[in-house]
C-alpha cells in the first residue's frame, strides 16, 4: 500500500540536501521566497539553503540532520529544496527512513534520488516536479502551476495533467520571462511505435544520471518495494537524462534491466533531454527502439519531464494512466 501525505500546503520547508545557493545567487533564492510569501505560503528556511562549497551545501551529516529535522517538524507541510545538485547520494546513509512521516517532498534532478529512495524504502509517495527557484516569477506557466493541485489531491481521488503547448529549448538566466522559462518551441510527445499509446501502472522514476547509483544498494531495492507496497501491480517508469550521451544512457538502462528494475513493467516514458548526444551514429531514437524491443513494452519520449521545462508533476507510487496521441499527452494519477 502506498501512503499519500494528506496535508494542506501552508508551510514550506526549504533545505538543501544536495546543492545550496551560493552567495552570488542569493538574490535568486530570495526572489523565490518573496513570490511564495506573496501567495500566502509561509516558509521555513534552513541554513544549508544559503551555503555552497565543494559541490554541496554542507557536509553529509549536516545536510541529513537538517532534512530530518524539517521532515519531523509538524509545522512543515512540504519539503522543497531550492534546486538539485551533485552529491545528494552522500546523505542517504545518515537518514533514519523509519522516522520519516507522511509529508510531501518535491523536486527534480539530484533531488529525484532522494524521492525515489524515500518511496522505495517507506512506501510514502513523493513528488517529482518543479524546484523552488523556478517559482520565483510573477506568473507560472499552466503546466508548472499544477504542482499544488497535485499535492492537494487526497487518497482515493485522481488528478489529470496535460502536455504543455510549448517548451523551453534554451535557458536564459539573464533575461527571465514572467514565468521564468522561455517557452518557444512546440511540444510534441512521441512514441516508438509512431502510433497512439496508453500506459498504466505505478509510477517510479527520476533523473537517470543519479538514480542509477542506488542500484544494488539498500536504497534501491525495487523488488522489495513491489512485494511490500504494490504486490502484483506493474511499474510505469518515467525517466529523464540530464548529461549522458547515448552510449552511457544505454549502458545505464541495461544495468537497470540486469538489476531487475524493469521486471513486470507496463512501459517507460522519457523526458526531453539537453544531452542524448549520439555516439558512432547510435541515436537516442534508435536506443528507444532497441529498448522497447528488448523489454517488450511501449515507450514514449520527449514528454514534459526534467531539465527541459516545463514539467508535469509525477508522484512516485501513484497509479497512473498516460495517453499519448497525435503529439499530445495526458497523465491521470490516482492516489490509491
Amino acid at each position: 500500500m502506498i501512503r499519500y501525505p494528506a496535508r494542506k500546503i501552508e508551510m514550506i520547508g526549504v533545505t538543501a540536501p544536495s546543492s545550496g545557493v551560493g552567495l552570488a545567487d542569493h538574490g535568486v533564492l530570495q526572489s523565490a521566497i518573496e513570490r511564495l510569501e506573496e501567495r500566502n505560503f509561509k516558509l521555513k528556511i534552513g541554513e544549508t539553503s544559503w551555503t555552497q562549497a565543494e559541490a554541496k551545501s554542507a557536509d553529509a551529516e549536516t545536510r541529513a540532520e537538517e532534512l530530518m529535522e524539517m521532515l519531523n517538524d509538524e509545522s512543515v507541510d512540504l519539503i522543497m529544496p531550492p534546486w538539485g545538485g551533485e552529491l545528494l547520494i552522500e546523505v542517504l546513509e545518515h537518514m533514519d527512513f523509519g522516522a520519516i512521516p507522511e509529508k510531501w517532498v518535491m523536486g527534480y534532478s539530484d533531488i529525484s534520488l532522494l524521492l525515489l529512495a524515500i518511496t522505495l524504502k517507506t512506501g510514502i509517495a513523493t513528488a517529482h516536479g518543479t524546484n523552488l527557484v523556478d517559482l520565483r516569477g510573477p506568473e507560472s506557466d499552466s503546466t508548472t502551476a499544477r504542482w499544488l493541485d497535485v499535492l492537494h489531491t487526497r487518497k482515493g481521488e485522481s488528478i489529470s495533467q496535460v502536455s504543455s503547448e510549448k517548451f523551453q529549448e534554451k535557458w536564459d538566466h539573464e533575461n527571465p520571462s514572467p514565468v521564468i522559462f522561455h517557452l518557444t518551441e512546440e511540444t510534441e510527445w512521441k512514441t516508438v511505435s509512431g502510433e497512439p499509446e496508453q500506459f498504466s501502472g505505478r509510477l517510479l522514476g527520476g533523473c537517470v544520471d543519479v538514480i542509477r547509483h542506488i542500484i544494488g544498494t539498500p536504497f534501491g531495492n525495487v523488488e522489495a518495494f513491489r512485494e511490500a507496497h504494490i504486490p502484483g501491480e506493474p511499474v510505469l517508469w518515467y525517466l529523464e537524462n540530464c548529461e549522458m550521451n547515448v552510449a552511457d544512457l544505454k549502458r545505464t538502462l541495461t544495468q537497470m534491466k540486469y538489476a531487475g528494475w524493469f521486471n513486470h513493467i507496463s512501459g517507460i516514458v522519457f523526458g526531453r533531454s539537453p544531452a542524448n548526444e549520439e555516439v558512432g551514429g547510435y541515436t537516442v531514437e534508435k536506443l528507444y527502439e532497441d529498448l522497447s524491443e528488448e523489454l517488450g513494452v511501449p515507450i514514449a519520449y520527449d514528454i514534459d519531464l526534467g531539465h527541459v521545462p516545463p514539467q508535469i508533476t509525477f508522484i512516485n507510487g501513484a497509479f497512473a494512466v498516460i495517453d499519448v496521441e497525435k503529439g499530445k499527452g495526458k497523465v491521470t494519477q490516482e492516489f490509491k
